[in-house]
């Protein structure tokens, strides 16, 4: 499994923008395209997804930019990543990977789904929990945090 290049971009954006200041001015494009190593037709393109999935607000003109549209501890990482990537594992997944034949020829008893869900869980516990605030912290604070998160059963998900 792989993030997308439109999940870590967008979420390095979001970042960016959050280290400016939810009240700023805003960053435009040119200079979020070359903070984050993007061209700017690509950073306008993640922009253009956020603002329509309601994460940044973008101001025309002179004093123009973009900005975060709401708090950073307002803003859920899995939300974000729903929007820019979706989901590992969804309930139809068996439906689109099913071979040659038109129903799974596991689709009573899977070992597989089993696995991808439980993966979807675990990602899920972190995701629904990370916001937008915690992103900027450190790297070793950000590691403590992850410590915190319970995963199923109350294990800790890393030790």
């Amino acid at each position: 499994m792989k993030l997308s290049a439109n999940e870590e971009y967008g979420i390095r954006c979001l970042v960016r923008l959050a280290y400016a200041g939810f009240e700023s001015q805003g960053l435009t494009i040119p200079e979020i395209s070359q903070a984050e190593g993007v061209s700017p037709a690509y950073a306008a393109k993640i922009l253009r997804e956020l603002r329509k999935g309601g994460f940044v607000k973008a101001a025309r003109g002179n004093q123009g930019g973009y900005t975060l549209s709401h708090p950073p501890e307002s803003i859920v990482i899995g939300d974000v990543m729903d929007l820019l990537g979706g989901r590992l594992f969804e309930s139809d997944f068996c439906d689109s990977h099913s071979g040659q034949v038109a129903i799974c020829t596991r689709s009573v008893d899977c070992s597989v789904r089993s696995l991808w869900r439980a993966v979807q869980v675990a990602v899920d516990q972190v995701l629904s929990k990370a916001t937008l605030r915690d992103l900027l912290q450190n790297e070793e604070e950000m590691n403590s945090w992850v410590r915190t998160i319970p995963g199923p059963n109350g294990l800790r998900l890393l030790q």
